[in-house]
């Protein structure tokens, strides 16, 4: 069997390698409507770097990504993407374009990227872009853009990243952005253009996500002292947009292109600017602090009713009636937006959006809102009973020490001559002070310690003064204890330190 399967393999070898008549059918065959050299496959269209003029005119229906980037391109026809339902993106960076026309990207309502950068480009019409109704991605930059007509941009509503670096622009509508909806937009590249003159209140107005990616460095900005101020903020509050670009934003100290000065490295050029020309640019953001699983409220606060609310969640998804996809935020019918339970993925930055007759169109309120843990309360039972069970432990232990000797028969072994007590068994322990000055005063006691038929004096203590004044002529004075047995003091015998023993007993006792 092995032998067979080689040598039908040898066979088709064979018949390869004489190019038989049967050989055409071995090559793949190029797909239907495919253009000349173009490559498809799938859904992609790659006609990229052919050198292309025009473009091709016939091009597969199920094209979903087209590529003619890096052609000699000059112009596009009307309605030439009317057979491409399924487009998504279109690729025509570095061609030769001057200009778009209109109804050139008719019947393109489902294109989510469109790629112009790198051509020729000098104005952009208000007819221009008609038919990009779901865009998402605009580049174009790398042009020679000079002009924007001030609805340029008005048809397209879910547009998000907008490119327009590297142009000839010498200012923007920052008021209405040429008919964009601020909604949808989080980044605005402006960078290294011409922009002299820009308003700054505009600028203050965007929204919080879009001054994140507001691009205008590179851009020959006034030495203004608000544009200053409005900058710095950024720039401390860590909006990428300025904080990764800081070297590049410069400013013009004079009206000359030589006087170029950085905003963050030559401070000394703003040291008159006072810093309460800055204090109303921006309306801070509310600072909300909230535990996880309560329930948050914000309300949309407006100088003037408005028509229509929206509100961006820090995850930068619209948020219009009813709420957001998973259901845990809802707009309601007054324009306030409700969380249920707030959980961690709520922290960030909220946004209203508010428009209507009486508004400026991009009016916004912000709230930052925290989310934190609750603190576990402790356990009142427990600490209680702790503390109590101490109390008891720390009483019983002074009660031992107090009431409870470690040896009970060796109560009254407190004389030297008592070596060891029988009952306890035990080494007599090293007297103590108090203990010997006992046993001092017992020698002056006039009754036996041991006599059953009088009280033994052991803890009545006499205190042996020096002489410490003349006349005394070496005599003890003596201090007894409150109750010292006066009733027979001739049997208290007493050895005088100072003088001899004669002298003592012939002077006579002092007590006091």
């Amino acid at each position: 069997m092995a032998r067979l399967v080689l040598q039908s393999t040898l066979l088709c070898l064979l018949r390869v390698g004489l190019g038989t008549q049967d050989s055409d059918s071995f090559l793949p065959h190029a797909p239907h409507n495919c253009p000349h050299k173009c490559v498809c496959a799938a859904d992609l269209l790659d006609c990229a770097g052919l050198g292309l003029r025009e473009v091709p005119v016939t091009l597969p229906a199920a094209t979903a990504d087209l590529d003619l980037s890096h052609n000699g391109l000059q112009r596009l026809p009307r309605s030439w993407l009317a057979p491409l339902s399924r487009l998504r993106a279109l690729h025509l960076n570095h061609n030769e374009l001057e200009a778009l026309g209109r109804g050139v990207f008719t019947n393109a309502s489902g294109l989510r990227l469109l790629d112009l950068s790198s051509n020729a480009l000098r104005a952009l019409g208000r007819h221009d872009l008609d038919g990009l109704g779901a865009l998402e991605t605009l580049r174009l930059f790398n042009n020679h853009l000079a002009h924007l007509d001030e609805r340029a941009f008005h048809r397209l509503g879910t547009l998000s990243h907008l490119y327009l670096g590297c142009n000839e622009l010498s200012s923007f509508s920052f008021n209405h952005l040429h008919g964009l909806g601020a909604a949808h937009l989080r980044i605005l590249d402006l960078s290294s253009n011409r922009i002299g003159r820009t308003p700054v209140p505009d600028l203050a107005a965007l929204p919080a996500f879009l001054k994140n990616g507001l691009y205008l460095h590179n851009n020959p900005l006034p030495c203004d002292c608000r544009l200053y101020h409005l900058l710095r903020r950024w720039h401390q509050r860590g909006l990428s947009a300025v904080s990764d670009f800081a070297r590049e934003y410069t400013c013009l100290a004079f009206k000359v292109p030589t006087s170029r000065v950085r905003f963050f490295a030559h401070s000394r050029v703003f040291e008159n600017c006072s810093v309460a020309l800055a204090q109303d640019l921006e309306r801070p953001e509310e600072q909300l602090h909230v535990q996880v699983g309560r329930s948050l409220r914000l309300h949309c606060n407006t100088s003037a009713p408005a028509l229509r609310v929206a509100w961006v969640s820090p995850q930068h998804e619209l948020l219009v009636a009813p709420g957001s996809r998973n259901g845990s935020i809802t707009v309601l019918a007054d324009g306030s937006l409700a969380i249920g339970s707030v959980q961690p993925w709520h922290e960030g930055v909220f946004v209203c959006l508010a428009t209507g007759p009486r508004l400026h169109h991009n009016q916004t309120h912000e709230y930052n809102v925290s989310v934190s843990f609750p603190h576990p309360e402790p356990d009142a039972f427990n600490t209680g009973f702790t503390t109590l069970l101490g109390c008891a432990v720390g009483l019983m232990l002074v009660l031992l020490y107090l009431f409870a000797p470690p040896c009970p028969g060796c109560r009254r072994c407190y004389h030297r001559t008592c070596r060891c007590c029988h009952r306890c068994r035990r080494w007599p322990r090293t007297p103590s002070p108090l203990q010997e000055l006992s046993a001092q005063s017992s020698v002056l006691s006039t009754t036996p310690p041991d006599a059953p038929s009088r009280k033994a004096s052991v803890h009545k203590h006499v205190v042996f003064l020096e002489p410490g004044r003349r006349g005394l002529n070496g005599r003890v004075q003596l201090a007894v204890a409150e109750d010292f047995d006066l009733y027979n003091p001739s049997g208290l015998r007493l050895k005088a330190g100072s003088e001899s023993t004669s002298s003592t007993a012939s002077e006579g006792l002092v007590m006091t």
